[in-house]
């Protein structure tokens, strides 16, 4: 019995023992744990202060308040309309001169929408280009059209850039005017050039005819040049024979 209590004693202390070590080492190895990830975040934050040999020691993760660059404003060809003109289907109605001053602001520019104002100033560029009052099919008003609409094309174009389906209505309607002042180039120069002075417009010529430079095209061009001069040698060698015979 006693060797039995002496054995159960022993076992328990040395159970208690190799618990106490346990925690011990537990609580000591998670303290080098601290240790060692905070000496890696001081390692990061020095590494990201330090850059070769310079110190930037009040440089900033991220900036997240950088300063927005700002587009310089484009003219818009509608500010010279003022707000007070009445909008295209009441300019010719005579009853929209003679309202109240509430109704009549109410039908001028200044409550229109931007295809409105856009009307307006197609009819003003028309004004000044027409042959007569009641010319509407002429190469004059449909450049003058047409001048309007790339304006508005150009305008939108700088505020949104990444708008494609713009930018292609916009080139082909540049195409479109190039086409139909080349012609009035051609038919009526006068017109041409009132239409130029009026809308502003600055009339450039087309490029000469290009192709693109190859090996196989300059070998090309080279041979016909060869072959070229050789029948012309053979031409004049032929004639000189000719007058030597009639002589």
């Amino acid at each position: 019995m006693l060797l039995k209590n002496i054995f159960r004693t022993t076992s328990l202390g040395l159970r208690t023992w190799s618990v106490i070590s346990s925690v011990k080492q537990a609580s000591s190895a998670s303290s080098v744990l601290k240790q060692v990830q905070c000496s890696s975040y001081m390692n990061w934050t020095l590494a990201r202060n330090y850059k070769g040999d310079e110190t930037f020691p009040n440089q900033q993760v991220r900036w997240y308040a950088r300063a927005v660059r700002k587009k310089q404003e484009f003219p818009s060809q509608l500010q010279d309309l003022p707000p007070s003109m009445l909008k295209l289907e009441y300019a010719s109605v005579p009853l929209a001169h003679t309202v109240d001053d509430v109704v009549k602001k109410l039908l001028t520019l200044e409550f229109a929408n931007h295809s409105e104002k856009l009307q307006r100033k197609e009819e003003e560029l028309i004004a000044k280009v027409q042959r007569d009052e009641n010319d509407r099919t002429s190469t004059e008003v449909k450049v003058a059209i047409l001048t309007a609409r790339i304006r508005n094309f150009q305008e939108h174009l700088h505020k949104h850039p990444k708008d494609k389906a713009n930018k292609r209505w916009m080139l082909m309607s540049i195409d479109s005017r190039k086409k139909k002042l080349k012609f009035l180039r051609r038919t009526r120069y006068d017109a041409f050039e009132k239409v130029c002075k009026e809308l502003d417009i600055t009339y450039t010529f087309p490029p000469e005819y290009y192709r693109r430079v190859t090996r196989r095209w300059l070998a090309k061009k080279a041979f016909c040049i060869k072959v070229f001069k050789e029948v012309q040698k053979q031409k004049a060698e032929q004639q000189a024979k000719e007058r030597a015979a009639v002589a």
